[in-house]
Order: structure tokens, then sequence, then C-alpha cells
């Protein structure tokens, strides 16, 4: 059994085992950086959502509006966070493993070729499940919609119960639930990102006093936006943008307010039920009931 001297074990450990254990090390430091990297990323992104949607939202309310909107935004973008470090320490670590087999002097073209051909028949097998992983991916980056918002897929119209990197729940006002894949997501309509419009038509009869009815619908809309109830969920004063249309006999006078997102239908309830009572107070008539033509047949 041949002995080695002191001088060749020597000039071996500073040779492979060396090597072995300087890209291990480096590996390690490059998983460590990119990993800050990405949380400097993440918490970067989350305060500039935080100063857009103040932006955005703007007005006398917008703390309590941004707080929950952005403490949304900061889930989705940590999960980001988390799912890219996942990739990156996959990558890392297996570019770390082949330099060592390398290093080692195990053969990599017999494992590349074998892992390249198991690649390509996964492709080919997995098309959809990637393109819907993908389009998941780039939904939660651009934060497109979440949990909550009201949207339109194109193929179904419901307000969103879960979002994943392959599918989007919805349940629409039946109360049917969808499951929509990301991949076959076209285009979004998100009816309440970042805050709603409620939007309420008012109809009066023709021959009331049109400025009388206005001032007492701006009274109202005006006390409601100094009531606590609704504060938090007003973002500016109701606006009584005017007549909308004049038919039929009916005069529609329209009001708009910009409110809390998906919020706009309390509010719009609440204007109706306060503006008909100060509109009988007032002695101003809603429309009368259209009747059937010739005196028609007599209701059931």
């Amino acid at each position: 059994m041949p002995q080695l001297s002191w001088t060749e074990v020597g000039d071996w450990l500073v040779g492979t085992p060396l090597l072995i254990i300087v890209t291990i090390v480096l590996g390690i430091v490059v998983r460590w950086l990119v990993h800050r990297l990405i949380n400097r990323v993440v918490a970067t992104a989350a305060s500039k959502r935080a100063e857009r949607l103040a932006g955005m939202l703007g007005g006398r309310r917008a703390p309590s509006s941004v707080g929950a909107a952005n403490a949304r935004h900061v889930q989705r973008t940590q999960t980001m966070g988390a799912l890219l470090k996942s990739i990156t320490t996959f990558v890392v670590f297996g570019v770390t493993g082949l330099t060592v087999l390398s290093l080692v002097g195990i053969p990599l073209t017999p494992i590349l070729t074998s892992a390249g051909v198991g690649g390509v028949a996964l492709a080919f097998g997995a098309q959809s499940l990637v393109k819907d992983f993908l389009s998941g991916v780039f939904m939660i980056i651009e934060d497109q919609y979440g949990v909550g918002d009201v949207v339109d897929t194109g193929e179904a119209v419901g307000t969103v119960e879960n979002v994943s990197l392959r599918i989007t729940q919805l349940r629409d006002a039946q109360g049917m639930t969808w499951y929509v894949r990301n991949g076959e997501i076209i285009r979004i309509g998100n009816k309440t990102q970042g805050w709603s419009t409620a939007m309420v038509d008012i109809p009066i009869a023709y021959d009331q006093d049109v400025e009388k009815a206005i001032g007492v619908i701006r009274d109202v809309v005006s006390v409601m936006d100094d009531d606590d109830r609704w504060r938090d969920i007003l973002l500016e004063e109701p606006n009584v943008v005017g007549v909308e249309s004049m038919s039929a006999g009916v005069i529609t006078i329209r009001v708009l307010a910009k409110t809390v997102a998906n919020e706009q239908f309390a509010i719009q309830r609440e204007i109706r039920e306060q503006v008909k009572g100060a509109l009988d107070r007032a002695g101003i008539k809603s429309p009368s009931p259209a009747l059937p033509p010739y005196g028609g047949g007599k209701p059931l």
C-alpha cells in the first residue's frame, strides 16, 4: 500500500476538498444575499404601495382605508417574497450541488441529459398548469384583485373568496361558487379596488320644484357626511350632480358618493331611505305610477 507524504496530503487537502468547501460556503453566501435583496424589494414595494394608496384614496379619512388596503397588499407581497425565496434557494443549492458533483469527479452529462428529457416531457404534459401558475404569479405581483373584491373575469362575475397561484374562487350574486383557472383569465374588471362609487338616481314628479328638491337632497347628504356611522365609509361628501334625465313625466336627480371599497351598496340604501323621508317632509312628490293604456285591466 503506497504511503502518502505530508506534502501530497497537503496538496490533496488544498485541492478538491478545499474547493468543495469554498463552493458550499459561496452558495450559502449567495443565497443569503439574494434573500436579503428580496426582503428589501418586498419592503420597498409595500411602502410605495402605501404611498400610492394614500394619494389615490386621499381625503380626510384616508388612514383607515389605506390601512385595510395596504394590509392586504403587504400580505400578498410577503407571499410572493416567500415564493421567490423558495425558488432562489432551489436554484442556488441545485447549482452548488452540481458543482460539487463535478469537483468530486462524477460525470454530469448523463444527469443533465436525463433532467433535460424529463423537463421537456413535463413541460409538454403540464402546459396548462405552468400557464395557470405564471398567470397567478403576475396577478399577485401586480395586485390586480384580492379577497373581497367584486370582479368580472369574463367567465364569471362575483366576489373573490380565495386567490391561489392556480385558481381564483368567486361567489356570484346567486350564491354559486366559481373556480376560474388563472391561465384562462384574459381580462379583469375590478369594481372595488381602492375605492368605490355609490350612484343613486332619485326620481321626482315632472311638475315639482327641481331647485328645491336638489337643496333638500344636499341637506340630507351633508348630514350623512357628518354622521359618525358613515365617517369611516364616506371618503368625501356625496355630490348632488343635478338633473340626469327628464322623460315620461319623471325628473331624475343623480347623487354620487366616493366610498371605501365595496361599501357603496350600504351608502346607496341609506341615501335612498334618508332622501325619501326628507322629500316627503318637504312636500315634494314622487312620480305617479304609470297606468295601463286605455284603462287597462284590473290589477291582480
